[in-house]
């Protein structure tokens, strides 16, 4: 048997969904990406669940992709830097925004990468004070994938989301909260009942009235999010024929600064 990557817990008519491989601060594998896959569907389906909570074990949300898979290689032998994301990751972000139910994440620690790209795919999100958010893409020589730079650049506009992109800097929970990216920011001990206590509102709520309201915003600022994957992961393949991506790489692995030739 798969070994258990995504935990699936019932809270009344919350269906809470946890990331679970804390020794690798919640980082996602294509195994983890199918089981919550599978554990969102499961809750879509399920009548008597009418709301999901997304929350990750351990001290961190979740820090993004596992850098320390090995890559599958193209047929002329380069990285394949489009496959994960067209096979495991982009459908959990999908299957996220097409839940015909409302869908909170609640984080903590690191919220980086897919990481963020998961939480930013949710209905709302409620924050610790010491998390924080990181698109550290551009030290590795990648593009933002699985859809975060659209929803940020629908949260907190272009100018913004260049920064975060960009610079690869921490974004500290109580300045997110400030531009408008999240929703709440709570005590560190309080996160997971102020989460809880806010999808158990949504789930006492009107269901079928949440449904359309989340259909309908969906469709108002999103109707091209699939195109928008799609085209990401071709993208991000140009990145595996350059010389800067292995060079990111190699200094994540070795902890040092990266010495990037533009090419």
């Amino acid at each position: 048997m798969a070994e258990e990557l995504v935990r699936v817990s019932r809270l009344d008519a919350v269906s809470c969904i946890e990331l679970h491989r804390p020794e690798a601060l919640n980082a996602w594998t294509p195994e983890l990406a199918r089981q919550l896959l599978v554990a969102v569907q499961d809750a879509s389906k399920d009548p008597e669940v009418r709301a999901v909570l997304i929350r990750g074990s351990g001290r961190h949300f979740c820090s993004g992709a596992d850098l320390k898979l090995s890559r599958e290689l193209t047929p002329d032998g380069y990285p394949d830097l489009s496959m994960r994301l067209r096979e495991f990751y982009n459908p959990v972000i999908l299957a996220i925004r097409e839940a015909p139910k409302p869908v909170v994440a609640g984080v903590h620690g690191a919220v980086a990468g897919l990481g963020a790209s998961l939480a930013l795919a949710c209905d709302l999100i409620v924050a610790a004070e010491s998390s924080y958010f990181l698109l550290a893409f551009v030290n590795i020589a990648l593009l933002p994938d699985a859809g975060v730079l659209r929803f940020l650049t629908e949260r907190v506009g272009l100018v913004r989301a260049a920064e975060l992109a960009m610079l690869g800097e921490r974004l500290l929970a109580a300045k997110a909260l400030d531009w408008g990216l999240i929703n709440a920011v709570h005590p560190d001990d309080e996160l997971a009942g102020a989460a809880e206590a806010l999808a158990a509102r949504l789930a006492a709520g009107p269901t079928i009235a949440l449904a359309n309201i989340k259909r309908t915003l969906t469709e108002t600022a999103q109707a091209d999010l699939a195109a928008q994957l799609a085209v990401e992961a071709a993208r991000q393949q140009d990145h595996g024929y350059s010389d800067d991506y292995p060079e990111g790489i190699a200094a994540f692995k070795e902890k040092r600064p990266p010495t990037f030739r533009g090419k």
